[in-house]
């Protein structure tokens, strides 16, 4: 069966770090086009970064210089690190990739 599982949300200072991952079963991350999201109850869903075919990546204006996103072929995960967190970056992180989106994780960034 297809699926993701995000993990590694949490809460953190303004300032701070977290890496999030996204676990992939029944087919490889890095074959296809992957892609972070965000949402904050109430508003428009937010495309944040995308890597495709493990490879070239690209960043929404908000997040860059600050997120990474990259893809373990051999855990078959994607991941997003995110450095210098700001009370904006708070919402519910979602991965999507082949037609499937994960459960989705929380990250709450607040002193």
């Amino acid at each position: 069966q297809e699926r993701l599982v995000e993990s590694g949300g949490g809460v953190v200072q303004p300032g701070g770090s977290l890496r999030l991952s996204c676990a992939a079963s029944g087919f490889a991350v890095g074959s296809y086009y992957m892609s972070w999201y965000r949402q904050v109850p109430g508003k428009e869903r937010e495309w944040v970064a995308r890597i495709i075919f493990g490879g070239s990546t690209s960043y929404a204006d908000s997040v860059k210089g600050r997120f990474t996103i990259s893809v373990d072929n051999a855990k078959n995960t994607l991941y997003l690190q995110m450095n210098n967190l700001k009370p904006d970056d708070t919402a519910v992180y979602s991965c999507q990739g082949n037609f499937i989106r994960g459960q989705g994780t929380q990250v709450t960034v607040s002193s």
